[in-house]
């Protein structure tokens, strides 16, 4: 990037951004994916769109670094000596009303992650890469400790199990995921897979 372009990027404020941020989420989950517009969050924000798109580039990338700004931190600020501990403390980190209001951004998501190839491309690799990326650093640790085995094949399916059981929650029991139910998930099913014995 220039040094033009940079200074155009870095004229909004953090402020500014955090407030762009929280009405794209607000939108998302108001009209979904589809019916959000870049003149609807101009509009919300009392932003030009020429500022949004040179900003951001498009709707893609703003609703999906919108998603990513909302996460608590980096999953390598946790690290508790063990896998349980380090899944139960990614899972605390995160209130029951901020999950269910995640599981209602990733509803509005769902259909137009496969039908949009620039979101879904967004998606992969602003929220999803990073994500599987930071998993990887905990099993890393939790094979380097010897509680999980590196030929384990469970391994592979680590985030799966994970993000199945929270995207899953509402569509089976129609009740939003909770962290009590996703701590008693990670040591029902999660840990055990891995060979690891709850405690």
């Amino acid at each position: 990037m220039t040094e033009v372009a940079a200074a155009r990027r870095s004229r909004i404020t953090p402020e500014r951004v955090a407030e762009i941020y929280a009405a794209v989420l607000d939108l998302l989950r108001e009209v979904g994916y589809d019916a959000l517009t870049m003149d609807a969050v101009a509009a919300r924000t009392r932003s030009s769109k020429a500022t949004l798109y040179r900003q951001w580039g498009g709707k893609a990338e703003l609703v999906v670094r919108a998603m990513r700004c909302q996460k608590p931190g980096s999953t390598g600020d946790v690290d508790t000596g063990s896998l349980q501990g380090d899944l139960h403390g990614l899972i605390g980190r995160e209130s029951d009303y901020v999950m269910e209001q995640n599981a209602a951004l990733m509803r509005a998501l769902a259909m137009a992650v496969h039908t949009n190839d620039d979101l879904r491309r967004a998606f992969r690799d602003l929220l999803v890469e990073p994500e599987i990326d930071e998993f990887r650093g905990i099993v890393r640790r939790a094979v380097e400790r010897g509680e999980v085995h590196p030929d384990n094949p469970a391994l592979d399916y680590m985030v799966h199990m994970l993000v199945g059981a929270f995207a899953t929650r509402t569509l089976i029991d129609e009740q939003p995921p909770t962290r009590d139910f996703l701590i008693s998930y990670i040591d029902a099913v999660v840990l055990p897979a891995l060979g690891v014995s709850p405690r």
